[in-house]
């Protein structure tokens, strides 16, 4: 029988904390005797991520080990979402691993009429968001930009994500978008085909510093931002996609 949840996990140069995560996550889910699988998408390391990642696929029999050539956080989620078999799937970090989350996003998504997206959002009413005051303020106005400029119903895009591969799966084939920018772009195509997308609050505690600083990450996710307006965009006109918009 094929597992019931997948949790993906990207790893990018995560040779400190994998194992740790790994456990952690394994451990929880046999506690709680959920059906389930661990794909661990390495991407691009160059520490010891992708050894450690094989060593213990060997030790746990519900973990898979994939690895991308390159580092690309965004097309490691799409990589583990298109090769996951549970009926939900459920993203992680390896710094942010949240089985609370789970306990509450899960059953929403397994609902007969629930919904096909739930977000563990650092913005809506209950959350604790205890980053620093710059990243809180560029999440804030990234998710308005979201809510005002395209639409999207929930505060928060980035983090952990339950979904209905069913519905979502098909969605990621199309999505051309991949760093920041890959989880937005799933989103907003689920909104856009009709599926309907929920939030929990979640608390955000950073195990480490950020991996890239607030000074590159702005431009380059409003130059995507800008670029994804317009692929939407073009997808509305006569002979666009649809099926996908």
């Amino acid at each position: 029988m094929p597992p019931a949840l997948t949790v993906v996990l990207p790893a990018h140069n995560e040779a400190g904390m994998l194992e740790e995560s790994v456990r952690e996550v394994a451990t929880g889910l046999r506690e709680r005797s959920w059906s389930f699988e661990i794909v661990v998408v390495e991407n691009g390391s160059s520490d010891g991520t992708a050894a450690i990642a094989n060593r213990l696929a060997g030790e746990f029999p519900e973990l898979r080990a994939l690895s991308l050539p390159e580092a690309d956080y965004g097309r490691a989620l799409r990589a583990g979402l298109l090769a996951a078999v549970g009926d939900v799937v459920v993203n992680f970090d390896v710094d942010f691993c949240d089985l609370g989350f789970l306990d509450r996003a899960v059953p929403l998504v397994e609902a007969p009429d629930g919904p096909a997206v739930v977000v563990g959002s650092k913005r809506s009413a209950g959350s604790d968001d205890t980053r620093n005051w710059q990243r809180r303020m560029v999440t804030g106005v990234f998710s308005s930009i979201l809510r005002h400029g395209f639409g999207l119903s929930v505060s928060d895009t980035h983090g952990v994500k339950a979904m209905r591969r069913e519905a979502v799966a098909p969605l990621a084939q199309y999505c051309r978008f991949g760093q920041d920018l890959f989880d937005t772009e799933l989103i907003l195509r689920a909104e856009r085909s009709g599926l309907r997308s929920a939030e929990v609050p979640v608390e955000v505690v950073e195990k480490r510093p950020a991996r890239s600083s607030i000074r590159a990450r702005i431009p380059r996710t409003v130059k995507g931002l800008v670029a994804l307006r317009l692929a939407l965009w073009r997808e509305r006109l006569p002979g666009g996609s649809p099926a996908v918009m």
